[in-house]
């Protein structure tokens, strides 16, 4: 182990330096056990910026992964002069505890607007799990000692890894989808032995992470991907119901409501929505017309600027440069099936077959792309890029407002929601706070002016938020 010598703490007060432990609730995994809701009941400030409420803020290296916190703790990884790292943070002060570097031997492909540290950590509070696309699964000790690691990656997707390891109960949850060699996968979190894995073959670049919910009394792992809804058996990873109708590529993480009810959304360019459709021809049409050389293939030089060369990459699934017969059709059949939409969906006991839940009601209007759906008060926030808010009355799907925030641009970070007020940041570090009732207002905005793409976090009263350089403590 060793301390960072990059971090620098900025604005301490003395008033910040007797807050004393903090053991009111944790935030353990991306967007918390509450799938973005507070932890605990507590007052929240409205009025957070860069120089309101702030009880600290400290420098931190470059990342877009989540902070999660467990007791006095908070994690996050990073990548500093292409080095990956993990670190741990006081969570009173803000003060660097420790950091451990993720070996790897090639940093993987990211999309533009990406980061090579964009999964978030998850802890159970004895240990801490991190996940780098180029490296794979590290487990540390809550000190960051290093108990176990797992190495994996670079997978095939020019856009990166993204979705984010779990700890429930024994085991170490993660669910990897890329152009190639998809899958879903339990390891037992003391010693590291993989207990399970699943393939999952009809899914492709996809950046849900998980939700795990209880039916019967028997969890379930649920993932929201490639045109459908899946959940799987937790203690043995058998595929138990499915529902159809998503997007293509889902990059958000469900909901679950007070009454277990899930609430999924997936949208990607091309899904249908408000005429949209993106269709190519089939084969046999296209080859005649496009293939110059005559090797019954595609290369990215005989394609016409358009949405199939924009995505060359994507369909060219074994990145051999070449587009096959195959890889066309599922390219172009994907598509033709993409439908952009929110369900509220009704999770089934597991049976001897894959039936379909219930879906109690669908909206496809607004859809988010990044940004996960937020259920809060009995309402369901949606914020699309362009920052289109809608609320949702979580039980009908009824819309009760949708209008514009203050904050356009796109939104990857994820909304949060405690104390009647849900806090959104878009990508340009602008914010806006509105109540959570279904006609919401907003209460209040600010511009951090540096980019987020970080999701906060909430506990016992604070709020933890990072931007493109620093993470922030707000508080009353």
């Amino acid at each position: 182990m060793r301390r960072p010598a990059s971090f620098s703490l900025l604005g301490l007060t003395a008033a910040v330096l007797s807050l004393g432990n903090l053991t009111a609730g944790d935030w353990t995994q991306f967007r918390g056990p509450k799938t973005g809701r507070a932890t605990a009941d507590a007052k929240l400030p409205a009025e957070i910026g860069p120089d309101e409420h702030v009880l600290w803020k400290v420098e931190t290296p470059a990342g877009h992964s989540s902070p999660v916190i467990f007791g006095d703790r908070i994690f996050l990884t990073g990548i500093r002069d292409k080095t990956l790292v993990t670190f741990a943070l006081d969570r009173n002060t803000g003060k660097p505890l420790w950091e451990q570097v993720a070996p790897h031997e090639t940093l993987e492909e990211v999309h533009s607007t990406g980061n090579h540290a964009q999964s978030s950590p998850a802890t159970d509070g004895e240990r801490v799990v991190s996940f780098f696309g180029s490296s794979g699964l590290s487990c540390y000790d809550m000190d960051g000692k290093l108990q176990w690691q797992h190495r994996m990656g670079p997978f095939k997707n020019d856009f990166g890894a993204g979705s984010s390891p779990l700890i429930v109960d024994d085991r170490v949850i993660l669910v990897q989808d890329h152009d190639v060699g998809s899958f879903l996968a339990a390891w037992d979190k003391k010693s590291g032995k993989l207990l399970w894995r699943t393939d999952r073959p009809d899914f492709f670049r996809n950046y849900c992470t998980p939700t795990v919910i209880t039916v019967d009394g028997k969890k379930q792992i649920v993932i929201a991907a490639t045109l459908r809804v899946v959940a799987y058996d937790f203690e043995t990873g058998k595929e138990l119901w499915t529902v159809p109708g998503l997007s293509r590529v889902v990059c958000t993480t469900p909901a679950v409501g007070d009454d277990g009810v899930l609430y999924v959304c997936g949208w990607s360019a091309g899904g249908g929505d408000e005429g949209s459709r993106i269709e190519f021809d089939p084969f046999d049409v296209a080859i005649e017309k496009l293939d110059k050389d005559k090797n019954g293939t595609f290369e990215e030089d005989e394609l016409p600027k358009g949405d199939l060369k924009q995505r060359f990459t994507q369909a060219d699934y074994d990145k051999d440069t070449h587009i096959t017969k195959k890889e066309y059709e599922t390219f172009r059949v994907l598509f033709q099936n993409s439908k952009n939409a929110v369900m509220a969906v009704k999770p089934v006991s597991g049976t001897s077959t894959v039936p379909e839940a219930k879906v109690m009601w669908r909206h496809e209007k607004n859809v988010p792309f990044c940004a996960s759906p937020l259920f809060a008060d009995g309402n369901l926030f949606l914020v699309k890029d362009g920052g289109i808010l809608t609320a949702l009355d979580a039980k009908s799907g009824k819309p009760q407002k949708v209008a514009r925030l203050p904050a356009t641009g796109e939104y990857y970070s994820s909304p949060v929601a405690g104390d009647g007020k849900a806090y959104f940041v878009n990508d340009e570090g602008q914010l806006s706070v509105i109540s959570t009732e279904g006609k919401w207002e907003v209460l209040h905005s600010a511009e951090f002016k540096e980019d987020v793409h970080a999701t906060p976090a909430i506990v016992d009263g604070k709020i933890y938020l990072r931007t493109g350089s620093r993470l922030y403590c707000f508080g009353l």
